[in-house]
């Protein structure tokens, strides 16, 4: 029994990263857009000479033209290695995570019904647990993802020339515990999104199914999709600009709410929000592709609807 249990579970986990694989790879050029939105306007003294008033784009489609004019079409993949390699741990850990805890721990109905604070809990539980485990892997890609501005437009010698490269200078210079910097608000920000998307995803689906004629099929699955990144990417994205800041420049912030407080300090409360539109532009496409490959294989393998 208890093997069966762990099979189902490892099972789970490869069919959710093969999801996530496939939605991260289509839409990374946006995710690279929102990170380098979310460093512009960032104190002098923290990125050389380019200042809130000097920097090199504005806006979502004037920085990803930037980068493909001044770094070349294939730098809007820079960073996608460790982030599939992000994916495959963190989704697949949060997804399992999840309905273990709504099936086993919190129990929802036969129905398919599950209490709105449950599954709050649950989605927050699980979005947490899944990023400390992939922390290190979001903070090289970070850092891959800002190399091309750092050597073309500001002129500084690269950090890091690969994946491998990127985790050993770390660790060199920062010892294993390195790995886990700025995981606080990576944290943060993903109980955040995860409350955001796999609450509002399975909250949505479940209300669709028991109080109208809809099917559990890619129509449910498309409404609810569009509903988990529209709340995903608005209740995470001052956690995400806090956690980008903290991991770039992991020297200069005392912390999370240092972070915090300087962004609306100098820069004022809406920079928390830099970076919502290629967030959302991305999470939608993102939620979307994920749910509905996700949902698509578990029903090829004979594996009940999410």
């Amino acid at each position: 029994m208890m093997a069966e249990g762990i099979n189902s579970f490892a099972y789970k986990y490869c069919l959710s990263s093969l999801a996530a694989t496939v939605a991260e790879t289509v839409t990374f050029p946006l995710d690279i857009t929102k990170t380098r939105l979310q460093i512009q306007g960032e104190r002098a003294s923290t990125v050389s000479s380019t200042t809130a008033t000097n920097v090199p784009y504005r806006g979502m489609v004037r920085t990803a033209v930037g980068i493909v004019e001044e770094e070349g079409l294939v730098n809007l993949w820079s960073g996608v290695t460790p982030a599939i390699l992000r994916h495959v741990v963190y989704t697949g850990s949060r997804m399992t995570a999840y309905e273990f805890l709504r099936n086993k721990v919190l129990r929802r109905n036969a129905d398919g019904r599950f209490s709105l604070w449950y599954s709050v809990i649950a989605g927050m539980t699980a979005g947490a647990f899944g990023q400390f485990i992939a922390s290190p892997t979001d903070l090289v890609k970070v850092q891959m993802q800002m190399e091309g501005k750092r050597v073309l437009i500001e002129g500084r010698q690269p950090r890091v020339h690969n994946t491998k490269h990127a985790f050993l200078n770390i660790i060199n210079k920062h010892g294993v515990r390195g790995l886990w910097k700025g995981w606080a608000p990576n944290v943060q920000r993903a109980a955040l999104v995860n409350m955001g998307d796999l609450t509002t995803y399975d909250t949505v689906k479940h209300l669709l199914l028991n109080h109208t004629s809809l099917q559990d099929n890619w129509v449910t699955h498309t409404i609810s999709s569009g509903c988990a990144g529209l709340i995903a990417a608005t209740i995470s994205t001052p956690a995400d600009v806090v956690k980008t800041r903290i991991m770039n420049n992991p020297k200069v912030y005392r912390g999370s709410l240092d972070c915090f407080m300087c962004a609306v300090r100098e820069e004022g409360f809406l920079s928390l929000y830099k970076g919502w539109l290629p967030t959302w532009s991305r999470m939608a496409p993102w939620s979307l592709t994920f749910w509905l490959v996700y949902e698509r294989i578990r029903n090829l393998t004979g594996m009940a609807g999410f």
